[in-house]
């Protein structure tokens, strides 16, 4: 019974939180409150100590270092290098949005950060080049997807930290996160690819691409911030490749463990400022607020649900009633539904990676095939209009009438050709792995 109260919170915080466009994270704090002091007997401070602590921290230091390159303009700036570098090439434009909006994204930008400046400048050049809105609108979100999902960019380190939640160990989880950026990279390659051979734009691209001025170059702060950030992810990326490259080496072992997401980017936040490369208010002010209280939020109501047995009763069902080589998958359909409607990071993944251990164990299934599967399910449906990531493309559309023509373009063919694409692939990777 108190399985089915947990999980009906769940579904009326995301539906609240859709109609009133109140932070899902404030209803889920809230149903987390009710329903564990006074249903199940928690004490509050009991209820307090299910905000994730670890998770809350490392996106905050994390972000607040990628801010400057934001606030500074430096991701910006190269972005319009990127798209400039296309000029010759006028095919490879979705490619080019698609390269930079993952790039800037890896770089520590994070999905959201991406669409809100990339989707502006991809809408105009559909408009200015004629390029497929949905082609486009595609690559634009597709990228910055791919790019956040990096090991040390936003997604990633948000993958890697519910992954060490649910059970897994650091490696392990770093070992899930790569992999899961390089099936969210190739799925929407294939997708594009199969726009760019029988899209028959080439002529129109190549007319309007010819008028691009060059962007200016990046200048001495811009480029203080490029090779700061890049050191910051040789820091991360470098101790755990080589662990894993020579795990008996104790040395390597130690630095490996002292290493922590979190604090790095703490320390390297300091050293910007030291260095001013951007204003500390600003910085701050970048940071995304908002998808931090809904993660933790969600992941409050989620730690109710696991106290309840909710969790534990869902991968039972899961793993007795459908077949072992269809659990990625049915996680994958799942994940694409719930991500029509509700964030990735906030809600679909919080919900369902903690299932992911135990199923995997159940059925001797490797957890990083179905891990794979409710990311790349999730992420193939987020270009929805109801989706966090398919109201920012609607958002940046410079007029009304541009806007009315790409919703129904994005609810009914972006999305089910993502959907189709992620079955395709959810299907091989069942069936190969």
């Amino acid at each position: 019974m108190m399985s089915l109260v947990v999980v009906s919170a769940i579904v009326i915080s995301i539906v609240l939180g859709y109609l009133t466009r109140i932070n899902i994270g404030l209803f889920a704090i809230a149903f987390a409150y009710g329903i564990g002091c006074f249903g199940m007997g928690l004490s509050p401070n009991e209820v307090i100590g299910f905000w994730p602590l670890k998770i809350f921290f490392i996106i905050f230091a994390v972000c607040l270092f990628y801010s400057f390159a934001i606030v500074n303009g430096t991701l910006e700036k190269m972005a319009e290098h990127l798209m400039y570098r296309c000029r010759n090439v006028p095919h490879l434009l979705p490619f080019a949005v698609f390269l930079a909006a993952t790039v800037i994204a890896g770089l520590g930008a994070g999905y959201y950060t991406v669409l809100a400046f990339m989707a502006p400048i991809t809408l105009l050049l559909c408009q200015r080049t004629g390029l497929n809105l949905i082609v486009g609108g595609m690559a634009v979100n597709y990228g910055a997807l791919a790019g956040a999902n990096f090991m040390s960019s936003q997604s990633g380190i948000i993958f890697r930290s519910l992954m060490v939640n649910a059970g897994l160990s650091d490696n392990t989880a770093f070992v899930n996160s790569s992999a899961i950026f390089v099936a969210t990279l190739v799925v929407p390659i294939v997708v594009i690819s199969g726009f760019v051979l029988f899209g028959g734009q080439r002529e129109s691209l190549s007319r309007a691409l010819a008028e691009l001025d060059a962007p200016e170059p990046l200048d001495r702060n811009q480029r203080r911030t490029l090779y700061l950030t890049l050191v910051m992810m040789a820091t991360v990326l470098l101790p755990p490749i080589l662990a894993l490259v020579a795990p008996d080496n104790p040395t390597i072992a130690y630095v490996n463990s002292r290493i922590n997401m979190g604090l790095i980017a703490s320390v390297f936040a300091v050293v910007a400022l030291l260095l001013g490369l951007g204003d500390q208010r600003k910085a701050i002010a970048t940071v995304p607020w908002h998808t931090i209280i809904m993660i933790c939020g969600v992941g409050m109501l989620i730690s109710v649900a696991i106290k309840a047995g909710t969790i534990a009763l869902l991968g039972s069902w899961i793993s007795t009633v459908i077949p072992a080589a269809l659990v990625p998958v049915v996680f994958g359909i799942v994940a694409a539904f719930m991500s029509l409607f509700a964030s990735t990071l906030g809600v679909v993944t919080p919900a369902l990676f903690p299932l992911v251990p135990a199923i995997a164990s159940t059925l001797s299934i490797d957890p990083i095939v179905i891990f794979i599967a409710i990311v790349v399910g999730a992420q193939a449906t987020s270009v929805s209009p109801f989706s966090s990531g398919g109201s920012l493309i609607l958002g940046s559309c410079p007029h009304d009438e541009m806007r009315t023509r790409l919703l129904p373009k994005l609810l009914f063919k972006a999305a089910p050709l993502g959907f189709v694409a992620a079955l395709a692939a959810n299907f091989i990777l069942s069936f190969v792995f």
